[in-house]
């Protein structure tokens, strides 16, 4: 069976790609490694408690916000629920302990009585978020700042600087490396927005929505498969090979589409799909990339609702008194896990559904490095992984006394550990990552009918990002001219080209009369 689209991994891009393209009656095969759907964006049981793969909150999901309109386009508010998170986040350092909430006009009261002197900055800042993509248009051609640079040239105190990079691991790992752009636009739809959202019963409720979309408009997903090559004739993408995922040898299958659609890795689509002509291209135009950050991960289930416990926060972020200045924000992300800093989430906070009522579950989030982890024997990985938990259990004791009495259950998940499950190199969460020079697109002039579609692509990383290139690459495909050229007609002199727009246009090529119908579809 020839297919219109081959959609490659079922994280949130491809699922978004795929259902809107079985929405228009597209034919949509689509093919994920894993065993369930949705990359990051995905849960995990054990005992009696759902743990949170990914999401910690939402960004938008306002009437300006793209996803609420791919959401409203594809039916999820139909059956997906989204809750509101009480707010954006709570700052703590050796000096603060500031809660920010997502009403950017709130959030500058606060910021004032902490910061009178730092009004004008202050304001500089929502107006930079608020305002970011007319910013961006105005900079356009202009050398961009990085954030680092952006905020030291608007405030002088370095806690308030701290303060307002609280959530800065939602997106990277270093302020001064930072696209101002993009963390503009990201940070700023959650101020303008309204705040952040969680799925109600974690985020594979969104994907198996999507997936079970797909399914429903006649659309195929093969689970446990994976594609090992992607098939390039005539400088086209035409196929690929895949066959089950399993350490057992098993046949490899071809299959034929009209187009090629890569919700995976790009370093991967390049070194391990493309024919070596194609992923050599590939890689050169990606080898000056930096690949983004990845996370460390401690879930946890506790005996007991927190809420109830005295807990009052949902997302706290707990930055080590090492950290004085911007400049010490990278250095820290790479020292010691006693020392580093990292975010706690509190689902009891929202009605998560992730865990009987009397009790509630959380996680520890911090940047993490596959460096810390990737020359490890098996003991030495599991016996690092006790160590770590432990280190972060104590320090979430300091945070929250008496809580570590109530732990009933607790894994941690590394870099490794994402890269197993997602194939992303060093276990990238979002992608490239977004830096200030503003590498342009990987895109393969040479190969048609081959697409992007993940937090590798031009929108960036994150829930959002992912979705949007799923949705944009649909939509490209969807709205692609598919050009018919008929045999000349002896009787008539006319060739005729038949393309979807909606105007007739008749060209007359010498002796041959050419006729092209334009067919809006």
């Amino acid at each position: 069976m020839r297919y219109d689209a081959i959609i490659i991994g079922g994280g949130l891009g491809g699922l978004v790609a795929g259902a809107k393209l079985a929405k228009h009656g597209k034919k949509v095969l689509l093919i994920e490694q894993h065993s369930i759907p949705g990359g990051c964006a995905t849960v995990f049981k054990r005992k009696d408690f759902t743990f949170e793969v990914g999401l910690h909150e939402m960004d938008g999901l306002h009437s300006r916000d793209m996803k609420t309109k791919i959401f409203r386009d594809l039916g999820v508010f139909d059956e997906v629920e989204f809750l509101k998170v009480p707010e954006f986040y709570r700052f703590i350092n050796d000096k603060y302990n500031i809660v920010i909430p997502h009403d950017p006009q709130e959030a500058t009261d606060i910021l004032l009585k902490h910061f009178p002197e730092e009004k004008v900055g202050i304001d500089a800042y929502f107006d930079q978020l608020l305002n970011a993509r007319k910013k961006i248009k105005q900079a356009k051609g202009k050398k961009e700042n990085n954030l680092g640079e952006f905020l030291d040239g608007i405030i002088k105190n370095d806690d308030l600087k701290l303060i307002l990079l609280g959530n800065l691991g939602y997106f990277h790992d270093n302020p001064y490396s930072m696209s101002l752009s993009y963390y503009s636009v990201a940070q700023g739809s959650y101020y303008a927005g309204g705040g952040g959202n969680f799925i109600k019963g974690g985020s594979q409720k969104l994907s198996d929505y999507f997936a079970d979309f797909i399914l429903k408009n006649d659309g195929k997903i093969l689970y446990k498969h994976i594609v090992t090559d992607i098939i390039v004739e005539n400088n086209t993408a035409t196929g690929v090979i895949y066959k089950k995922n399993t350490r057992k040898e098993t046949e490899s299958i071809k299959v034929f589409a009209e187009n090629i659609i890569a919700n995976a890795a790009m370093p991967n689509i390049a070194n391990q799909l493309l024919p070596s002509k194609y992923g050599q291209e590939l890689d050169n135009q990606i080898k000056n990339r930096t690949i983004g950050s990845s996370l460390l991960s401690i879930y946890f289930g506790f005996n007991k609702n927190l809420k109830e416990f005295g807990n009052k926060y949902y997302s706290t972020f707990v930055y080590d008194k090492s950290v004085k200045t911007q400049a010490d924000i990278y250095l820290n992300n790479k020292s010691d896990y006693k020392t580093r800093s990292y975010t706690f989430i509190d689902y009891s906070q929202v009605d998560a559904e992730l865990a009987p009522k009397d009790k509630s579950v959380g996680v520890i989030c911090c940047i993490d490095n596959i460096s810390d982890w990737d020359k490890l024997t098996k003991d030495e990985y599991r016996n690092k992984k006790e160590e770590v938990a432990q280190i972060f259990i104590s320090r979430l004791n300091e945070l929250i006394p008496g809580i570590k009495q109530y732990i009933e259950y607790y894994e941690v998940g590394t870099s490794k550990t994402i890269e197993r499950y997602t194939l992303n190199p060093q276990g990238a969460v979002y992608g490239f990552a977004q830096l200030a020079e503003g590498m342009p697109t990987p895109k393969i002039e040479s190969i048609e009918n081959l697409y992007f579609a993940s937090a590798w692509a031009e929108t960036g990383g994150g829930f959002s990002g992912a979705m949007y290139a799923g949705y944009f690459c649909a939509y490209s495909i969807i709205r692609k001219k598919k050009v018919e050229i008929s045999e000349p007609n002896p009787k008539t002199n006319t060739i005729n080209i038949n393309n979807s727009s909606n105007n007739v246009i008749i060209h007359d090529a010498g002796n041959v009369k050419v006729t092209i119908n334009h067919n809006k579809k």
